[in-house]
């Protein structure tokens, strides 16, 4: 047998989307995966969520070079309809959940601790490749093989449309909350951005008992942000007046934006000792105001998704608490125009596609 046929017997079919060049256009696009191992789980893939990190890859790379063709995904649900021998967590049937990774060293000290998103051998889901060499392709496909610690079970009560953006969005703003212990009952948590992630927020946090000021530029958001997701307060960034009055009345603030905007004013609505904790991703960083950090013992923070472990709690907390993403479902064939919505914001609050019905 050759080497390439030999290969080929390790892979499956897949069929999915992808960028093939830095037009950020998707089209159809057929590739391999490697076949079930030991300690893999194969999930046939229903739903996967769309991050505004999706179309920063798609289109220019800026976050890491992009290596065409492209196929996004890290909002990963579906069914488990293959598991390895060593694998207990998972048996066929079974609703499965994947994010941000794939993959880790294992044996560094963060890996140690359950922090496997800080790992430098960190996996992603859709870049790079897998330690076979096999390019790693994202959930916008009909199957994902991958390891069953980089999965999480996800409640059967949930639905799993709805259930996909918390993979992403859903653990980058739960697991900061949890580690900067802003989420006791009582607590005022502001949330900077009312989109993907900043609604998630709201809800962890009001399901936790917090009182919740959402802080945006768009007065449009208010209605909905007080009326259906339940927030206490609701701060237009550029009026001056009502920042004032909220000025040093916050336990922490959670900023969402992905924009480049000024830290100053989410310092001054600190408490002493108060955090602001930045889950966005701006291209051009901020500047940060040292004095009036100095000044309120104040702190900022970073936060980047979650270790699996962590994962399953807060799915687990999700199904608990019946925590979802408010969702658009797409077909397949629409995520062009989904991509050009997403780069002017519209959208409430993520789009989710339905994979399980993508035409081949």
């Amino acid at each position: 047998m050759s080497k390439a046929s030999a290969a080929e017997e390790q892979t499956v079919n897949v069929y999915g989307w992808a960028a093939k060049d830095s037009s950020g256009i998707l089209s159809p696009f057929h590739f391999s995966r490697r076949v079930n191992g030991d300690n893999d789980i194969t999930i046939k893939i229903l739903y996967c969520g769309i991050c505004h990190t999706d179309l920063v890859f798609v289109k220019d790379g800026s976050l890491m070079p992009t290596n065409y063709p492209f196929v996004p995904g890290h909002e990963i649900v579906g069914e488990v309809t293959n598991v390895g021998c060593n694998v207990t967590k998972f048996k066929i049937g079974d609703r499965a959940g994947v994010g941000a990774m794939v993959g880790s060293c294992g044996s560094c000290n963060n890996c140690k601790q359950d922090l496997e998103n800080y790992c430098p051998k960190m996996l992603w889901t859709s870049v790079g490749e897998y330690y076979d060499d096999l390019r790693n392709f994202g959930g916008f496909s009909d199957k994902l093989v991958v390891d069953h610690h980089f999965a999480v079970l996800v409640p059967n009560n949930l639905p799993l449309a709805a259930s996909a953006p918390l993979l992403c969005a859903g653990i980058s703003v739960y697991s900061p909350m949890m580690h900067y212990g802003l989420s006791n009952a009582g607590q005022h948590l502001g949330v900077v951005g009312l989109g993907g992630l900043g609604h998630l927020a709201v809800k962890f946090a009001k399901a936790l008992g917090m009182k919740v000021t959402v802080i945006s530029t768009s007065p449009g958001k208010q209605k909905e942000a007080v009326e259906q997701l339940g927030v206490d307060d609701f701060l237009l960034s550029h009026d001056q007046d009502k920042l004032q009055a909220a000025m040093g009345t916050m336990d922490g603030i959670l900023d969402t934006v992905s924009a480049p905007h000024s830290l100053l004013p989410l310092i001054e609505l600190l408490k002493t000792d108060g955090k602001l904790i930045l889950v966005g991703a701006p291209i051009k960083a901020p500047e940060l105001p040292h004095i009036p950090l100095m000044l309120g013992r104040k702190i900022v923070g970073g936060s980047a998704v979650g270790g699996m472990k962590e994962t399953q709690e807060m799915m687990d907390f999700a199904g608990k608490h019946n925590v979802t993403a408010d969702v658009e479902v797409i077909a397949m064939e629409h995520i062009n125009t989904a991509f050009e919505r997403l780069a002017k914001g519209d959208v409430k609050y993520r789009f989710v596609i339905d994979v399980a019905n993508m035409l081949i």
